[in-house]
């Protein structure tokens, strides 16, 4: 008998919650096959199997807290593998099957209703083989459908609460005054904690200001057709931002460094680190080197992180260290905002919604996609003139994109200014 027991997964880190069971009790499970899921308070993490053998788990339920070191399971590595069916058989033929089209681009659930027809639900949508075959089988719309299983899962009762509430939003009757309590996540508790922190701890202030976005928005229009075919991946903002950040970040070097202690922390090198929103609370996962990083290796790590953050699959690697951080609050619509310090970083960049504005340029009122800026620094390691150049050098990048080649004026540089 083997025993499986919470694995050490940081020196700080006394306790995790127990996300999903991925096996039942007295299912036959491979060595090294998955068989939980876990969350500490800065990512989540698979355990797996170490022994072929019969499962027993212990009496822990999904959003329990446990201690390092507890008993999650034990494996009897002695019990036969149990013979499988002519059935058996082809429920792991198409469990393998449906892994394969998972990790395509386009995903499409496919689930099987009583007449035998096959349906398919797009790749967004996430939802159990039960609640799937509902939706197929009623042809229900999923934007009615009001998901509340973890990480955003369309369960069963979710479909049967939309059947029974056609036109409405499930949850939303009319007088309704109910309240619900829900246990707070590890990672909900950090990110509090963390962020009342940076509050109490950093002299933070915000300085703004705007970009014109057309030299962006012409470089993008004119080549992303060609750097996708090229490159393999879309041709974002996010890539500009980072490579406008490395170069402003290495001429003002108090914006990219530390307070430890009594010492001020510089840092030789820039690593960015990207707010990801998750349906289980804000991540940030790193870039490395990121001033090292052409506009393909960024934009492949962007989308990368987002990804494993999306299904939460990021590791404590890929959230450890970060010297700047780069929010992006414009994808869901904000036009202006101050955001918090990522400690112990000293500044945050906050991008923002996109927007025509009438501007005035050489004497004249013209309409441009203008884009407000948003640097929050800890102003007892950087001084007003640092956080303001520094964003004022982040703009003249972005509005001048040629310069984001070497980090200076083409002209000027072969002219020797």
């Amino acid at each position: 008998m083997i025993d499986i027991k919470v694995p050490t997964v940081g020196e700080s880190i006394s306790e995790v919650t127990l996300l999903k069971w991925t096996k039942k009790d007295g299912d036959y499970v491979e060595r090294d096959e998955v068989i939980a899921e876990l969350e500490s308070e800065k990512a989540t993490f698979e355990v797996n199997a170490e022994k072929a053998g019969v499962i027993k788990l212990a009496s822990i339920n999904e959003g329990d807290s446990i201690k390092i070191g507890d008993l999650l399971a034990s494996i009897d590595d002695a019990a036969a593998k149990p013979a499988l069916t002519n059935g058996a058989e082809k429920k792991v033929e198409e469990g393998k099957s449906e892994a394969k089209i998972e990790k395509k681009k386009e995903v499409k659930t496919e689930v099987k209703v009583e007449n035998k027809k096959e349906e398919k639900i797009a790749e967004d949508i996430k939802a159990t083989p039960v609640a799937a075959a509902i939706i197929a089988d009623k042809q229900v719309k999923t934007s009615v459908i009001s998901p509340s299983g973890a990480g955003g899962k369309i369960l069963k009762e979710d479909v049967l609460a939309a059947l029974q509430n056609p036109g409405r939003k499930p949850g939303l009757a009319a007088n309704s005054r109910n309240e619900k309590a829900e246990k707070m996540s590890n990672l909900r508790k950090t990110i509090s904690r963390r962020l009342v922190e940076a509050k109490n701890t950093t002299a933070m202030l915000t300085t703004f200001n705007e970009v014109n976005m057309q030299p962006i928005m012409d470089i993008r229009n004119q080549y992303k057709d060609k750097f996708k075919e090229i490159h393999g991946v879309g041709l974002g903002f996010m890539s500009f931002f980072a490579k406008a950040c490395s170069y402003a970040l290495q001429e003002w070097p108090s914006v990219n460094a530390y307070i430890d202690g009594d010492n001020i922390l510089y840092h030789d090198y820039v690593d960015i680190s990207i707010a990801v929103s998750t349906p289980r609370g804000l991540t940030v996962p790193v870039i490395r080197n990121a001033e090292s990083l052409g506009m393909a290796d960024i934009e492949k790590k962007v989308l990368e992180l987002a990804g494993k953050a999306k299904d939460n699959k990021l590791t404590a690697e890929d959230l450890q260290g970060g010297t700047f951080t780069i929010t992006n609050g414009g994808v869901f619509g904000s036009l202006l905002s101050t955001p918090i310090i990522n400690i112990p970083q000293s500044a945050i960049l906050g991008m923002h919604k996109i927007e025509e504005r009438p501007v005035a340029e050489k004497g004249q009122v013209v309409i441009r996609p203008m884009m407000y800026v948003a640097l929050s620094y800890d102003h007892r390691i950087i001084d007003g003139r640092e956080s303001v150049s520094f964003l004022v050098r982040v703009k003249e990048l972005l509005e001048n994109p040629g310069q984001l080649l070497i980090g200076k004026d083409p002209v000027k540089t072969l002219l020797e200014l």
